[in-house]
């Protein structure tokens, strides 16, 4: 990565704020590239970045490592880490697929849900309050959407479910990363819940189609404004 005057004034401005030099790299990192100082596709070598910011490069290799795990970079074979490609329209086509599958795959499980099943997801927004790692937010995010689909009885419907929900997860964390999706998130999991709880099937197909298709809106217009950018 040839040195970018963006990013060298990033540096010259962020590096008093930070407690480690590790967060001081990813942080700076995440903020060039959630603003496009850095565009997709861009390759994050090591020794660039470390010169760029005047360190050596374990914290820069544990940031690039950070940033993986929000979906902002990626590591390839022969290649390294390069900035993640999240683009508007695959994030669309994604949130606009769960959108048909989903409801659909729920309201079919709903009836044959039990309690441990209700139980067991709401364990798992438990867990999400406070799970700190944006990697492990976005399995636990996967798992409580199945656990309420899981007894649809339709395997073909039920595998191209949790493979769109493992499609979703990238966007999911650099959702999460990028503004701020995580509280409101939980907050919809909840009425989610409560209406399965309530054995209404209506109103959680309504509430898992409004949750997938405004978090895929808000993401949509963001990636836009972005790449018009």
């Amino acid at each position: 990565m040839a040195v970018n005057e963006g990013l060298s004034r990033l540096v010259a401005r962020a590096q008093p704020r930070h407690r480690t030099t590790a967060e001081f790299v990813e942080a700076t990192l995440r903020e060039a590239i959630l603003t496009g100082v850095i565009a997709p596709g861009t390759p994050l070598r090591q020794e660039d970045l470390a010169e760029t910011f005047g360190v050596s490069r374990m914290p820069v290799r544990e940031a690039l490592r950070q940033l993986e795990a929000r979906a902002l970079a990626e590591f390839h074979p022969h290649r390294g880490a390069v900035v993640a490609e999240i683009s508007a329209a695959d994030g669309a086509d994604i949130g606009a697929i769960r959108m048909a599958l989903e409801p659909m795959a729920l309201r079919l499980s709903l009836p044959a849900l039990t309690a441990a099943d209700l139980d067991q997801a709401e364990e798992l927004i438990a867990e999400m309050d406070g799970e700190a790692d944006p990697g492990r937010m976005g399995e636990l995010n996967r798992r409580f959407h199945m656990t309420l689909y899981a007894r649809a009885g339709r395997p073909r419907l039920l595998a191209l479910t949790e493979q769109h929900l493992l499609a979703a997860d990238r966007y999911l964390r650099f959702q999460f990363a990028a503004l701020g999706y995580r509280p409101r998130s939980q907050d919809e999991h909840r009425a989610l819940l409560a209406a399965c709880r309530a054995g209404d099937a209506d109103e959680a197909c309504r509430l898992v189609t409004e949750h997938v298709g405004q978090a895929a809106e808000q993401l949509t217009a963001f990636l836009e404004g972005r790449e018009a950018g």
